[in-house]
């Protein structure tokens, strides 16, 4: 059974995981799969827009599939959250990725 067959079966019986999600976003986006990748991050996001380590990874399938409007609007939005979260190393990264998209 690959990762992604074993975070699927995990899936089945907590299906709105958020640890879970992400992971298997990121197994997609490793796929290639950018699609899948990008619904289960908005997804996740729009259910739990606290769970700050997504907004990075969105943004940047974003950005490489050229929207880079809608991955700005992902990093401030990632931002804003990592500031209510008091994460400072989140929120430089963030800033940090969002900055070098729009110099």
């Amino acid at each position: 059974m690959d990762r992604i067959d074993k975070i699927k079966a995990m899936l089945v019986e907590n299906p709105v995981d958020n640890f879970l999600q992400h992971a298997l976003a990121l197994e997609y986006i490793k796929l290639g799969n950018d699609e899948a990748a990008q619904s289960l991050f908005t997804g996740l996001l729009n259910r739990e827009p606290g769970y700050i380590g997504s907004y990075y990874h969105l943004a940047k399938l974003l950005e490489r599939n050229d929207q880079t409007e809608e991955a700005m609007k992902i990093y401030e939005k990632g931002m804003e959250e990592a500031k209510k979260a008091g994460d400072n190393h989140a929120f430089g990264e963030l800033r940090g990725a969002y900055e070098e998209l729009t110099f």
